[in-house]
């Protein structure tokens, strides 16, 4: 195996004016022996006098607004959130930017409400994922060299490591917990991940209920804390308590009640939830951490009624209307309480306060500099007791939601699974709601809502009618908030890579650092990490004295990798990009992958039969990789075109794209090509277009693919090829049903 260690090469950081970098950001720290970003000593040991605070968000899973004492819960005991609430500010109007968990928690990672983020509903088929182009406040952090960690649910796919959506890909530097959305739902699993890894908890092997998952999770957040107890770190702390089922080992002191099982089981989960959050809090009182530390408690969205839970028992919505799933307040408004001995100031709170306030508000506590473009505003000055931050012009929820509950449901009045938006601008609140899920349906055949939640808390009294002007004003901001894609401006590195890295030959590798904040950088530096033994030489400058707010330094470097460098290997290059932003230095890593490639066919061969350089949305009978979503490889329908099956071939989904390494030995590349019966047994509708390249060169585009047209042939001259590649794209904007094979795919050499 080769050698994972890496060493700093290109171009020197400028260290003009970084001077105050602290040890885990500094560039001479980061070399083959030292600790890279966010290692022990990082900026602001504890008990320093310009220390950042420690930052501890903890998300509860579908906690309502009137679920805790603090906000007038009588039934369910929350004793220790309770106390946190009368020691530290209470938010009477924050809001989730979702009604449920996926989207919100996309939104409150990034900053970004509904109408612009990338996740902007529950899966109801391929889970939702976050993007490179998603910056998480675990980002910003990293950068200022705090420590990150997520513990509990994720919630966004696919589920693998290595990905672009995974935690650890996007900020967190380390993760445990459940990655998958549904996975999530088991309060008994067989297996957690533990960053890139799975773990195994074998007594809950074959089914079994010996360990409960919130257990783990708590000592894996108190862990997390003792380790870090002497640098600046940031916890997010996401148990999937009192989610469905209402699994507890055991319902406490509810166990005496007249209420059902799943009823004792919920009340018994939000004390749970209570408890574990007073665990945090004592443990950082042990640390004496507790006069450095900021947290903020919060939920994902309103209360559920599922697994036969009964919300109005608990009045778990208080004095709202709705539940999970609701636009109406009661699906949307959620506890929110800042604690923070000497550092957030007691007392409560009405400013209307959207969770995607918690991106630049976190940023701003630890002073690391935001993207300019999210809709998040910092409350920083609120905690603090300074200035009264700026407010939200309105807040805007967008709901695409299939799953449908009966109280949500007759709240809606029957419209649970209409797409719905709602927004509010000062004290009125419209709700509207579409009869087919087309968000271009002119306004005029939505219907429209209008509360004045001033004197209507509860919205039962629609002012539509009465006040159409408002409700058009509220209506013509709902659709100025929608995109239907939002471009993000660049921020922090980005690493451009080739598609392999031949051993002995030089390539090209380029970075960018991007400000995409509202303020400048000064004296900002790109260099570029390889592994131990390859040389890399700046091509471009690396450096620049100014980068202003919005401007990007863009250097180059030609790498070439040893000649005996080991065959289909995964080889990992990093680029960092320094700064002196007006908060403090920042460093922001990117990471990628250069495979180099394994040995040219030396026979006639079927693809199938050979490993692949990479593979994206590639299955079937021969899959190599499991991006198919939780599945094992080699799980696939066999491929068949009207009736016919073929034994070789490869199974694809728009978009794909699979790359095999022919290294100028190919001489034809021929194969079937088409929507094969598995996809076209489940609908007509799929269609596709499939591309041959020959290293850049475009060499065949196929008609569009359907399953009336049936496979069409090719036959493609490949001789001097390096690395052929097949695509398949989308041809209707469509993806559904557009599974296509390549069958008989095969190569001849020379």
């Amino acid at each position: 195996m080769p050698s994972r260690r890496l060493f700093l090469a290109g171009s020197a950081a400028a260290t003009a004016g970084l001077s105050g970098l602290p040890p885990a950001l500094s560039p001479a720290a980061a070399t083959a022996d030292s600790p890279g970003p966010g290692s022990a000593g990082a900026a602001g040991a504890a008990g320093g006098p310009d220390r950042p605070p420690n930052l501890v968000v903890v998300l509860a899973d579908d906690l309502g607004y009137g679920e805790l004492g603090a906000y007038g819960q009588r039934l369910i005991r929350t004793p220790r959130i309770d106390r946190l609430a009368a020691e530290g500010l209470r938010f009477t109007d924050s809001y989730s930017t979702a009604a449920v968990c996926a989207p919100s928690r996309c939104s409150l990672l990034t900053g970004l409400h509904t109408g612009h983020a990338t996740v902007r509903a529950n899966p109801s088929g391929a889970q939702g994922a976050l993007t490179a182009a998603d910056t998480t406040f675990a980002q910003l952090l990293r950068a200022r060299g705090y420590r990150t960690g997520v513990i509990g649910k994720w919630g966004f796919g696919p589920e693998a490591a290595g990905q672009a959506s995974h935690p650890n890909a996007r900020g967190f530097e380390e993760f445990y917990g459940y990655i998958d959305h549904g996975h999530a739902h088991q309060y008994y699993p067989a297996y957690l991940w533990h960053n890139g890894a799975k773990e195994p908890i074998p007594a809950n092997a074959g089914g079994a209920r010996a360990v409960y998952a919130p257990d783990l999770i708590r000592q894996r957040a108190l862990d997390f804390l003792d380790r870090h107890a002497a640098e600046p770190f940031l916890l997010l702390l996401t148990p999937t308590v009192p989610h469905a089922p209402s699994d507890v080992p055991d319902t406490g002191e509810y166990a005496g009640t007249g209420w059902s099982a799943a009823n004792k089981g919920h009340a018994a989960q939000v004390t749970l939830f209570d408890t574990l959050v007073g665990d945090v809090v004592d443990r950082l009182r042990a640390l004496g951490l507790d006069g450095d530390t900021v947290l903020l408690v919060t939920s994902d969205n309103g209360p559920h009624e599922e697994g036969g839970v009964n919300p109005d028992l608990f009045d778990a919505n208080g004095p709202l209307r709705g539940y999970k799933r609701n636009l109406y307040e009661g699906g949307v408004r959620v506890p929110l309480i800042a604690w923070g001995p000497g550092r957030v100031r007691p007392g409560t709170s009405d400013r209307p306060t959207s969770l995607t306030d918690l991106l630049p508000t976190l940023a701003d506590l630890a002073g690391a500099p935001a993207p300019s473009d999210v809709d998040g505003l910092s409350v920083a000055t609120l905690l603090t007791g300074g200035a009264a931050p700026a407010r939200h012009d309105h807040l805007y929820w967008f709901r695409d939601e299939s799953g449908v509950t009966s109280r949500a449901n007759a709240q809606d009045t029957q419209r649970a699974t209409w797409l719905a938006e709602g927004l509010r601008k000062e004290n009125y609140k419209a709700v509207r709601f579409a009869p087919v899920r087309d968000h271009t349906l002119p306004d005029a055949q939505w219907q429209v809502e209008l509360y004045d939640l001033a004197v209507d808390p509860g919205e039962t009294k629609d002012l539509s009618g009465s006040q159409p002007s408002k409700a058009d004003e509220l209506v013509a901001l709902m659709r100025s908030s929608w995109r239907d894609g939002y471009p993000r401006r660049a921020f922090g590195t980005t690493l451009a890579l080739p598609g392999m890295a031949v051993p002995g030959r030089p390539f090209a590798v380029s970075a960018t650092l991007a400000n995409g904040s509202a303020r400048p950088w000064s004296t900002a530096a790109l260099t570029l990490r390889a592994p131990v033994g390859w040389t890399v030489t700046p091509t471009s400058a690396t450096t620049a004295a100014q980068l202003a707010a919005g401007a990007r330094l863009t250097a180059a470097w030609q790498v070439t990798p040893p000649a005996g460098t080991a065959p289909a290997t995964a080889w990992t290059l990093t680029a960092e990009g320094d700064a002196l932003a007006p908060g403090g230095p920042v460093r922001y890593a990117a990471d990628g992958t250069v495979p180099t490639p394994p040995p040219p066919p030396t026979a006639d061969a079927y693809l199938s039969d050979l490993p692949w350089i990479s593979a994206v949305n590639g299955w079937g009978p021969v899959e190599r990789d499991s991006s198919n979503g939780r599945n094992a490889a080699g799980d696939g329908t066999p491929i068949a075109f009207g009736g016919t099956p073929y034994a070789k071939g490869l199974g694809t989904h728009a978009y794909s794209e699979l790359a095999y390494h022919l290294g100028g030995a190919g001489d034809r590349f021929t194969a079937l090509v088409g929507i094969d019966d598995f996809s076209a047994r489940q609908s007509t509708l799929g269609a596709t277009r499939a591309k041959v390249y020959g290293d850049d060169r475009l060499l065949l585009t196929t008609p569009t693919l359907t399953a009336a047209t049936g496979p069409v042939p090719v036959d493609v001259d490949v001789r001097g090829v390096r690395v052929l590649r097949l695509v398949v794209e989308d041809a209707d904007n469509r993806t559904s049903f557009d599974h296509t094979s390549w069958a008989l795919a095969r190569v001849t050499v020379v």
